[in-house]
């Protein structure tokens, strides 16, 4: 009975535990469908709009479409920047199962080259599957035509029309134009530094030099979009919505284009620059800088032989000359030295100095070009003679902190704030810029014979040529100095409102009125009589002008002799000018890189710019070689 009690007293126990283990199984269960009728109920019920959303959004992408980029024009209507439309190859590879074997398929009927496979694998990283890239672009006609006969053979490639920027009159004006290309990691910082980054999907170009840079958002416009409905695969199915995009603004220059193609063809094969402003607005008529290149290089990604060209020419072409050349003005400095000392009470017109033909100062000779000198010189004929001697001791009397006053107003040493980047600054020697120029103290010091060199526009003086022209338009203008921009309006794409640069006077400085016709008498004395009457003989208008040389190596005592110097070490040539003088249109400053006297190089180049721009035509002989030997 014992045994029998015991037996079923076990058995009693099992059945409990195993009860138990039901029981805690079923209340595991229960408790695991809670937990998953739970998360069921978060999911689909409390945080139903939050998934849906994010569901909506893996359905849908939203696709950009890239503006046409605004038009360029000149001052005449005629078009210097516009869009055309070309075929391009392009895959989407969301569409394609075997995007090398496709390409390598593709290049069987039409030639794609290794760039073309790099930019297509660059942009593929960039972009999203189901967008569609280019692989080869501006297809010909019989490309096109060989592709359609293939086209059933690549699924997910097509031939499609896009728009390209392009130059219509190639390399004229192209540094002040500029050009657009490939947008790299320095362009997405800036963009994203504006704030523009969402404007900027989708977009491969942008502007890199010039008008194209400067008003980049201006010319870009808005991108649209499209949504786009996409399975599983990243597919796309069908459009859903299209917004459109807005085009980019148009771009009306104060640019002559037919002055400044006549001014480019004026240098020759020889290496200089020309700004060309009207005086009453600031407006810039031409602006030149020889050897130029053509912009339309750049557009799609300028080839390597290209580049090397361009890059390593020793007469560097890419190198905006206008703006970023520094040169010492010369004699070109004289007429501004010359209303210096008027203003500070220096000098007085009919004040005459005895010129020996050289100026003693420190143990040191200062010579004039002239030997024997030119005798008793005043004002008047210091400018029209153009006598070195005079202005040694203007400027050794005025000393070097007046002259720099004088000249900072001016305009020289500093940016003149046109509508282009890179502008440089050149250089108005100071005491004080001196001090931040050199770093041992025995350096920088400034000495009295610094300043001696400083009167005819040598020594530290450095100019840029839109700094010389900006100074003359502003002795044109009677002291209203005006900032040198070179668009005139911009036309919004939306409504054809046309919106102006209104001319800026930047200053107004507080000249004597008979100061400055004493000056510009004397420039027309120079055309007239004195060193630039060769280049300016018969002209039917009154112009003024000044004639300079600027020297690109020390002679050391010893006498320059133009044919017996290597060409790269000749003088530079220059030549400032306004006409006509009693309203003056056009005011202009000409440097010819290595070109020898102003007279025998640069004011020919000014008189052909001048009877095309006030007359409609050019001068018989004007771009012969004069054989005056004065700057």
């Amino acid at each position: 009975m014992l045994a029998g009690r015991t037996s079923l007293s076990a058995a009693d126990r099992d059945l409990d535990r195993f009860r138990f283990r039901v029981a805690l199984s079923g209340v595991v269960v229960v408790l695991a469908f809670a937990l998953l009728i739970a998360r069921f109920v978060h999911l689909q019920v409390v945080q139903h709009d939050y998934y849906s959303t994010r569901a909506e959004d893996n359905r849908i992408s939203l696709v950009p479409i890239v503006p046409n980029r605004g038009v360029i024009v000149d001052r005449n209507g005629t078009v210097l920047a516009r869009n055309y439309s070309a075929f391009t190859l392009e895959i989407t590879p969301s569409l394609v199962d075997d995007l090398e074997a496709t390409i390598d398929g593709l290049s069987r009927v039409i030639e794609i080259l290794p760039k073309d496979r790099k930019r297509f694998r660059r942009l593929l990283e960039e972009s999203k599957t189901f967008e569609s890239l280019p692989i080869r672009t501006r297809l010909s006609e019989e490309e096109v035509a060989r592709f359609a006969a293939n086209r059933y053979l690549f699924p997910g490639v097509e031939v499609k029309a896009r728009l390209f920027r392009q130059y219509p009159l190639g390399p004229i004006a192209s540094h002040a134009i500029g050009y657009i290309g490939r947008i790299n990691k320095r362009d997405l910082e800036m963009i994203e530094e504006n704030d523009e980054a969402a404007n900027y999907k989708g977009t491969d170009h942008i502007g890199k030099t010039g008008i194209e840079q400067y008003y980049e958002f201006d010319l870009h416009g808005e991108t649209g979009y499209e949504q786009v409905e996409t399975d599983a695969g990243g597919r796309a199915v069908r459009s859903l919505a299209r917004t459109a995009p807005v085009q980019g603004n148009d771009l009306a220059l104060t640019l002559d284009s037919r002055l400044q193609e006549m001014a480019e063809k004026a240098f020759g094969d020889r290496r200089g620059a020309l700004v060309a402003i009207e005086p009453s607005t600031g407006g810039i008529l031409a602006l030149v800088s020889t050897p130029t290149f053509d912009p339309n290089l750049f557009v799609d990604g300028i080839r390597s032989d290209d580049w090397d060209l361009l890059n390593n020419s020793p007469d560097r072409p890419l190198l905006n000359r206008a703006l970023n050349g520094a040169y010492p003005p010369g004699s070109t400095f004289k007429p501004f030295m010359a209303l210096a000392g008027l203003e500070t009470g220096k000098r007085t017109p009919g004040q005459a100095i005895a010129d020996p033909g050289y100026f003693n100062f420190g143990g040191h000779q200062f010579r004039d070009d002239k030997k024997g000198g030119h005798g008793l010189v005043d004002m008047h004929k210091s400018i029209v003679q153009s006598c070195d001697t005079y202005y040694y001791m203007l400027a050794n009397e005025m000393g070097i902190e007046s002259i720099a006053r004088f000249m900072e107003k001016l305009g020289f040493g500093q940016r003149t704030g046109i509508d282009i980047q890179g502008e440089s600054e050149g250089v108005l020697p100071s005491p004080e810029w001196k001090k931040r120029r050199f770093r041992r103290p025995e350096q920088q010091k400034w000495f009295a014979g610094e300043t001696v060199s400083i009167g005819i526009g040598q020594g530290y003086n450095s100019y840029t040529p839109i700094q010389l022209a900006q100074a003359t338009a502003t002795v044109a203008n009677n002291g209203i100095m005006y900032r040198p921009h070179l668009v005139k309006y911009i036309t919004d794409s939306r409504t054809g409102q046309k919106t102006m640069i209104e001319p800026e006077p930047l200053r107004i400085l507080p000249w004597k009125r008979q100061n400055v016709d004493v000056i510009k008498k004397a420039m027309i004395g120079v055309n007239l009589a004195g060193t630039a009457a060769k280049a300016f003989a018969g002209a039917s208008y009154v112009s003024a002008g000044k004639t300079g040389t600027a020297q690109v190596f020390s002679l050391k005592g010893a006498e320059y002799r133009h044919s017996s110097v290597r060409k790269e070490l000749r003088d530079h040539a220059l030549f400032i000018a306004f006409a006509p003088v009693d309203q003056p249109r056009i005011a202009l400053a000409v440097l010819v890189e290595n070109g020898g006297f102003g007279a025998q190089s640069a004011a020919p180049i000014a008189r052909m710019v001048f009877d095309y721009y006030l007359l409609g035509k050019l001068p018989k002989g004007a771009a012969e070689e004069s054989d005056v030997e004065e700057d």
